[in-house]
């Protein structure tokens, strides 16, 4: 046999394989790429990109790829989702019942931050058209939610978020109703929460990843992951939080980015040197909110000043880091949440952490920041920071690191009665 034979069979039994698309992955490409990637990062798509890219991976991935709607907005656009796997399950009872574990991430809750839509498109067609060993899909389901806010994503303007990096036009931070959905989890007053809090408890997702941008000050950390639970709820839980974090750090840290475990917002405000604090989120933010469930979640925020080609090559390898790992860990977490669950049954007659703040506890990092001044503005008077990004400098500023309880309740030992009213 000669080899150019071993070759042409080695094709052949590669393009048979079940649910492979019949088009060479180059020809696939071109239908789906995005409009970032076709503009060099310069513009993102409209609404409608979704709307085609959604159909373009489940027809050339029919097997392993299925578009759902799982809402309307007020201005009568679908909510789209992708769900995608190589499992054998692309329905939420058939992966509860096999114990396959499920990532949800969504883009564009806030739609001017919308780095995850082009990066969740970019990660779901790299795995799809070639998979790594081993193949995550083989052992997981990924749900996709190119963008939450898809009204506000439509109201495209040029200073939307006047100090990101890109792209050209982007969408607006609240609805069509001019609400904010990342502080409606638990009051679920609008129509597309309504429909998220239905597709989460469909899937039922053990990690559940929300992609966001941070602005405000300038340094050279690419993207925080804040990982929950760490300080609330069940214990094992908490531990395998802080290993997860840990993990997906690492990661990031070995492919060359400059990843936070902490929200990089200042103890004062615009002042650096008063450094940072971890306080643990309330539920109506996703992140605590599907955390408050047993069930892990992370907050992926790249930062503004950075490029937006970069904050989305930033926000892919945190897609890949997190898939890879739901893959070969959330079996394990399976098992721990139940157990979570079942120990959640018994928590009647014991005190109950419902808040925290900062706590006093300190411990001084070396941040990498830039050389800065501090002067009054000469449109305000008050004091404003003014970066050198020129001039890489080493912050050595304080990190409060031990949140404190600020509000304790005593639960029932059966539960509360509510009045109709």
């Amino acid at each position: 046999m000669t080899q150019t034979t071993v070759v042409a069979m080695a094709l052949l039994l590669v393009c048979a394989e079940p649910g492979f698309a019949q088009k060479p992955p180059s020809a696939q490409t071109g239908q789906l790429l995005t409009v970032a990637e076709s503009t060099d990062y310069a513009q993102t798509g409209r609404y409608s990109e979704v709307q085609r890219l959604c159909k373009a991976y489940a027809s050339t991935w029919p097997r392993f790829v299925r578009c759902l709607e799982f809402g309307r907005s007020p201005e009568g656009r679908p909510m789209l989702a992708l769900i995608v796997s190589r499992s054998g399950t692309l329905q939420p009872d058939d992966a509860r019942a096999r114990h396959v574990p499920v990532m949800l991430f969504q883009g564009g809750i806030h739609a001017g931050e919308i780095d995850g839509k082009d990066a969740g498109f970019i990660m779901l067609r790299e795995l799809l058209e070639a998979p790594v060993a081993p193949d995550p899909l083989l052992r997981e389901v990924l749900v996709f939610v190119p963008v939450f806010n898809v009204d506000g994503h439509e109201r495209f303007g040029h200073w939307n978020r006047p100090n990101q990096v890109g792209p050209a036009e982007m969408g607006w931070r609240s609805t069509a109703q001019n609400l904010n959905l990342n502080r409606d989890y638990m009051k679920a007053d609008t129509p597309e929460m309504q429909a998220m809090l239905q597709l989460l408890t469909r899937w039922d997702p053990i990690l559940y990843v929300d992609l966001h941008v941070t602005d405000g000050a300038q340094f050279r950390p690419d993207v925080s992951i804040q990982v929950e639970p760490l300080y609330t709820g069940d214990a094992a839980l908490r531990d395998e939080g802080k290993t997860l974090a840990r993990n997906l750090l690492a990661r990031l840290t070995a492919q060359g980015t400059l990843p936070l475990a902490f929200y990089p917002e200042f103890v004062h405000e615009d002042d650096p040197a008063s450094g940072f604090a971890a306080v643990p989120a309330t539920p109506r933010f996703s992140h605590s909110y599907w955390s408050q469930h047993n069930r892990f979640a992370a907050l992926v925020e790249t930062h503004s000043w950075k490029p937006y080609a970069r904050r989305v090559s930033v926000t892919r390898q945190a897609l890949h880091a997190m898939a890879e790992l739901t893959a070969s860990e959330g079996p394990r977490w399976l098992e721990l949440a139940r157990a979570a669950d079942t120990n959640a049954a018994a928590l009647g007659g014991q005190d109950f952490v419902l808040d925290y703040r900062v706590g006093e506890h300190v411990t001084l990092i070396d941040f990498a920041g830039y050389a800065y001044t501090r002067e009054p503005s000469a449109v305000s008077g008050v004091l404003w920071t003014r970066y050198d990004t020129n001039t890489p400098q080493i912050w050595h500023v304080p990190l409060k690191d031990q949140p404190e309880p600020s509000v304790i309740v005593h639960t029932p030992r059966a539960g509360y009665i509510v009045s109709a009213a």
